[in-house]
């Protein structure tokens, strides 16, 4: 797989999701592998309270809100993650690590271990998965599998980071069927019933809880459950193609196997533990509301709503291709999408799945068609899960909110076995595990 500095520009993110993903390498026939390390963990007596110096993923900050994290001062895992915020460069927020590790502010644990991670809401527990080293693995091999493409501008940015921290700082998120009583989910809930490591509060409302998992004999199994099992890659596309294109820098310099051959992820037990999938609706601040519902009208039925619960309500009872757009006074809800339309605007070497998913018809349909707003990360914001937000946004700017439905869980998986990719920003799946819980360095003397 070639270096994401040596791509060629111009590149669709479809054809660069498969340069990073590797689609083209041989299957090696290895199952899913995730193995224990060293990890990196925030020392409370010195950093304070975790609900403090964690946040969300990087993906879910905005400027602003990195901007409050950093004015609280500390040990803020964003001063490392999202440097930028504070006008800092990576070589600075590698040092900053370095210099943490050095004064006690972080810690590594002497032991090589996997870290049981669990969210609660109440007393209801919401998820209990693994974090480990994820072996990575080409697409082709079916055993780590993209349901999304990604674009070279975040993979390009968030490996300027990786390789000047040398670690990864937060961990993907993958779902696997263990079937809800493997070995695995044993020692899951034995590792649970012990006193945690680390427990807080955070500002999402959720509980975190971390604990560890040291004894080989426990890894031995983890490694034989896992073998012959597979993952979808629920959240992180960009850190997992980050993660491949820094193991392919590593090989072609001739540094051959290392540390670079796995990455940090969180597994979760989708039988057991079913994830909450969201939507992803999209701001556009250079397209005026007025102009977006006009072109809609000619591929859409368009119903009017002047109440915003009344209209979402709406929107959640289609069962077909629909969107809610807002940005001015009124609400626009579009529906019974045009069959001509579809035909003209959706590509026909997609499969008949794909062609009705909800982000697929937005992007060609409306996006790219109608609306003629070009694909990239600057005239299409994102907003995670918050309609609310997202109509409030466009308000603000003038531009225009697209609100979505959820996609299924079942389509987005039928997708990825298929070898398909849902579109870019299609899901949302959560609970999302804490940034700054538990880190990893890319090296391997720890003795």
């Amino acid at each position: 797989m070639p270096k994401v500095d040596d791509l060629p520009t111009g590149l669709t993110p479809r054809e660069f999701s498969a340069r990073v993903f590797g689609t083209s390498e041989p299957p090696a026939g290895r199952g899913l592998e995730l193995a224990p390390f060293h990890g990196v963990r925030y020392a409370a007596d010195v950093a304070g309270d975790p609900a403090t110096v964690t946040t969300p993923p990087y993906d879910l900050i905005d400027e602003a809100g990195a901007l409050r994290l950093l004015a609280g001062g500390g040990y803020n895992i964003v001063r490392i993650n999202l440097p930028r915020a504070a006008g800092e460069s990576y070589a600075t927020a590698g040092e900053r690590l370095r210099r943490w590790l050095d004064e006690g502010v972080l810690t590594v644990d002497r032991d090589p271990a996997l870290y049981v991670y669990e969210a609660s809401r109440g007393e209801t527990v919401l998820q209990r998965g693994l974090i480990g080293a994820l072996g990575l693995r080409a697409e082709s091999e079916g055993v780590v599998l993209p349901h999304e493409d990604v674009f070279p501008g975040p993979v390009r940015d968030r490996l300027a980071l990786m390789a000047a921290a040398k670690a990864n700082l937060e961990p993907i998120f993958l779902l696997y069927d263990g079937g809800g009583g493997d070995a695995i989910a044993g020692i899951i809930d034995d590792a649970a019933d012990h006193e945690p490591l680390m427990e807080f509060c955070a500002d999402d409302g959720l509980t975190h809880r971390l604990w560890r998992v040291t004894d080989p004999a426990l890894h031995a199994r983890v490694a034989a459950d896992l073998s012959g099992k597979r993952a979808l890659i629920a959240d992180g596309h960009h850190r997992y193609a980050t993660y491949r294109a820094l193991q392919a820098r590593h090989h072609a310099a001739g540094d051959g196997p290392g540390p670079w051959d796995a990455g940090l992820a969180l597994l979760v037990d989708s039988s057991r533990y079913p994830p909450h999938l969201g939507a992803i609706h999209r701001v556009l601040p250079g397209l005026r509301p007025e102009d977006a519902v006009e072109q809609a009208r000619k591929a859409f039925r368009v119903t009017d709503f002047r109440d915003e619960a009344t209209a979402l309500e709406a929107l959640a009872g289609e069962t077909g291709p629909a969107f809610l757009l807002g940005g001015g006074d009124t609400l626009h809800l579009l529906s019974d999408p045009d069959d001509d339309a579809l035909s003209r605007s959706m590509p026909s070497e997609r499969s008949p799945r794909w062609r009705r998913l909800d982000t697929a018809v937005l992007d060609h349909v409306l996006i790219g068609g109608l609306w003629n707003v070009p694909e990239n990360e600057n005239a299409i914001e994102v907003v995670h899960d918050d309609p609310s937000a997202a109509l409030a946004r466009a308000r603000r700017d003038g531009g225009t909110a697209v609100v979505l439905n959820p996609l299924e869980v079942e389509d987005v998986v039928a997708v990825a076995e298929e070898g398909e990719r849902v579109p870019r920003k299609s899901t949302s799946f959560g609970p999302k595990p804490r940034t700054g819980l538990v880190l990893r360095l890319l090296r391997d003397d720890f003795r």
